[in-house]
């Protein structure tokens, strides 16, 4: 499958980049994308959440009345959780909500959100080009040219950029990472996948199996 590239100002770059069909072309694997952006959205949860529990409660441990002969049900001191004011019997305490998820998963789990995204005609190629300074209006004259805006869209860069990432961190709905840095679910959460050149490079060299497959046999 070729592609378009195109320049800034949205006009034909005069040349097509071909998609490795190992990445961009391969059957889906829906289980995969759903163990990758579970970890995701796990990965997100701070998991602080507490309540106080019996002997965290303020209060004093006098036992309230006699055990026995006073006609009531017996009670043990103000901090009891069945008494209001008294601690939370099996309350939430802080702990981690990481999922793992082994390599290879992960790897077919973006190779699947990439190729959902060839399928449907939401990948875009643009040339190369870096920015002196923070300007947002260039990045929203990128989007405007290529008929993206009000879209959700992920800008994926060859490698980390802060200037560009500082340009279009206030446009909404668009999400700016690096090739290599963009997750399962920063892919299938966009509508349109706007990629530099350098970023297809660096998700094939990444993803792509049969580079990695001559590698290995070059090193044996």
């Amino acid at each position: 499958m070729k592609l378009t590239v195109y320049t800034r100002q949205g006009s034909d770059a005069g040349r097509t980049v071909e998609l490795d069909a190992s990445v961009f072309g391969i059957e889906p694997n829906d289980h995969a994308i759903w163990l990758d952006v579970r970890a995701a959205q796990a990965h997100a949860r701070q998991g602080t959440h507490k309540t106080k529990e019996r002997s965290e409660v303020r209060g004093s441990t006098r036992k309230l009345y006699r055990q026995k002969g006073t006609g009531n049900a017996r009670v043990g001191d103000v901090k009891s959780p069945t008494r209001v004011g008294g601690g939370t019997i099996f309350g939430p305490r802080p702990h981690t909500y990481s999922v793992g998820v082994n390599r290879k998963t992960k790897q077919l789990a973006r190779r699947s959100a990439l190729s959902y995204k060839a399928q449907n005609d939401a990948l875009r190629v643009v040339e190369d080009f870096t920015l002196d300074a923070p300007k947002t209006r260039e990045i929203v004259g990128l989007l405007k040219s290529a008929e993206l805006e009000g879209k959700k869209v992920l800008f994926l860069t060859g490698s980390a950029d802060d200037v560009l990432y500082r340009s279009g961190r206030n446009i909404p709905g668009l999400t700016i990472r690096s090739a290599t840095g963009a997750s399962t679910l920063d892919l299938v959460s966009a509508q349109v996948v706007l990629m530099q050149e350098a970023a297809l490079g660096a998700l094939t060299d990444a993803l792509g199996k049969d580079r990695k497959e001559e590698a290995t046999a070059d090193a044996e």
